[in-house]
């Protein structure tokens, strides 16, 4: 069946792999969702509830801090674009995103020095609140985030195995940068009111890192998937999952294979409570190059691709440079399109070139 008429986001359930009598299963089922779909939920994750909890928990919390403890770690204090962004700060397809996000990310000491590529100085130390202010959020954010980069790991060596390829194959993506940082966010959604020109809590991308295991905080709908034929698909929260989708990087490396799937997410409606979600973005090497990796895939798996048929005209058109730059400056780039403030503070020159009218109003990836 042309995968341009799904309807809904396939549920891979990971307990299908404790027994070698149903792990064929799952990985058929992941074989199609990365060829076809790009998104799938994972349910019975390998990651403590409650720890899961918790950082449901925290969410609203961490909004309801004063605003003068958000300010005071504001992404533009940090060359690693790491802290708080304030709503309406950023625009997708020329309008105003609604939505407030803290940038964390796993630890990393930045070992940049002048004369390598700036964009090593990308990953480095997070900016957390206050410790007095909202008690245990840092270790409990820190030992979720360690469960969920064991998982993205992990299911790196399965989409390998999914794609008929050695396990180790998918690890020359890592090497070179060890430890990586991945990056994560804490969103809210605000609902709409009637000072709000649009329902666009985020507008159509696709994301930029490897793989992103989103975890949907609150009983709220609202984000989209796009199909191949162009029509928008809900993925509404289901309790116990994360949802999985595909990065441009990883659609890159596997030459348009696995599939990255345009997305976005509405504003809750209008009387409604606010909409979190907690998503955690795989990166890989920093100096990688995407075009030096080929992988060798069977005849019978490109055949799976050419079933699919081509990706018809989707609404998302970013993070595109991933054939011929490195990893670490396309995402450099697309960090400095979306928080011109950090870049005129921390990367004057590359201010300059994407900005050479001044200081915008917002941010914009794309």
């Amino acid at each position: 069946m042309a995968s341009s008429t799904f309807s809904s986001v396939p549920i891979l359930d990971y307990s299908l792999l404790a027994s070698p009598s149903t792990r064929a299963d799952f990985i058929a089922q992941l074989r199609h969702a990365l060829i076809n779909v790009g998104f799938l939920y994972l349910s019975h994750p390998p990651v403590a509830r409650t720890d899961i909890d918790a950082v449901i928990d925290y969410a609203p919390r961490l909004f309801a801090l004063p605003q003068t403890a958000k300010n005071a770690i504001r992404m533009a204090n940090s060359e690693h674009f790491f802290g708080y962004s304030r709503l309406g700060a950023e625009i997708t397809k020329g309008k105003t995103d609604q939505r407030e996000q803290f940038d964390f990310a796993t630890p990393y000491e930045n070992r940049w020095s002048p004369g390598e590529p700036e964009y090593l100085r990308l990953w480095g130390p997070v900016q957390w609140p206050d410790e007095d202010l909202l008690p245990g959020f840092k270790d409990t954010m820190l030992r979720y985030l360690a469960q969920v980069e064991r998982l993205s790991y992990e299911f790196s060596g399965l989409i390998a195995e999914a794609f008929g390829l050695p396990a180790e194959m998918m690890q020359s993506f890592y090497k070179g940068d060890a430890p990586i940082q991945h990056r994560a966010k804490v969103v809210k959604y605000p609902p709409l009111d009637d000072g709000l020109a649009s329902n666009q809590g985020v507008g159509p991308h696709y994301d930029g890192g490897f793989l992103t295991f989103l975890l949907q905080a609150s009983p709220h709908p609202g984000l989209q998937v796009q199909n191949l034929a162009g029509e928008w698909i809900d993925a509404p929260p289901i309790p116990g999952t994360f949802v999985i989708n595909i990065g441009k990087a990883l659609e890159t490396a596997t030459q348009g294979l696995a599939r990255a799937t345009s997305h976005r997410v509405l504003s809750p409606p209008k009387g409604s409570t606010p909409r979190y979600s907690i998503p955690f973005f795989q990166n890989i090497a920093q100096r990688l190059s995407l075009k030096d990796i080929q992988l060798q895939f069977s005849p019978e798996i490109l055949k799976l691709k050419e079933d699919r048929g081509e990706v018809g005209t989707t609404d998302s058109v970013n993070y595109s440079e991933y054939d011929r730059l490195p990893v670490g400056l396309v995402n450099l780039i697309g960090r400095v399109k979306s928080h011109p403030d950090v870049a005129e503070r921390h990367y004057p020159d590359l201010f300059k070139q994407f900005f050479p009218q001044g200081m915008p109003l917002q941010g914009s990836a794309y």
